[in-house]
């Protein structure tokens, strides 16, 4: 082994040097998943908060355009904070929510009815169509619990 410029050991070399694009690879559609999941939570918060979703207590429309603006507003708000950050999926997915969104806050300011579908099919379809794409076989996802355990203790 040859010695570091600053007297400390050189770092071995990864075996396989493919194996940590592959991991980012997964990883990163994971976050993609996430990022959508997130996004899509707060849009049917704002939807339940426009009246387009029925409050699952009562089952009747309820609108706080306080409250669904806030959600709006803090969608803005991610949108802005990871420009230039997001996939073109990711990207289209906020921007697509966020335009019904504010639509459908206008329009339930000016006291017209709640539209009927709150968030758009093509989100929808662009969900189902990245979880697809990124679940693992049965095997892979048994492997990775058995090597990304952590014991505390004994």
């Amino acid at each position: 082994m040859s010695e570091h410029p600053w007297g400390l050991p050189e770092q071995p070399k990864p075996t396989n040097p493919i194996m940590p694009e592959i991991q980012q690879s997964q990883q990163s559609g994971e976050l993609t998943q996430r990022f959508i999941a997130f996004v899509l939570m707060h849009a049917q918060q704002a939807s339940l908060c426009l009246g387009q979703i029925p409050h699952p207590q009562t089952g009747k429309a309820e609108m706080n355009l306080e409250a669904a603006k806030m959600f709006i507003d803090q969608l803005e708000m991610i949108r802005e904070k990871t420009r230039g950050n997001l996939s073109q999926e990711e990207s289209g997915i906020i921007t697509h929510v966020l335009s019904d969104l504010q639509l459908a806050f206008v329009k339930a300011s000016s006291g017209e009815p709640p539209m009927a579908e709150p968030i758009p099919a093509a989100v929808i379809d662009a969900e189902a169509t990245t979880s697809e794409a990124s679940v693992l076989p049965e095997e892979d996802v048994a492997e990775n619990r058995k090597k990304f355990t952590k014991s505390y203790g004994s």
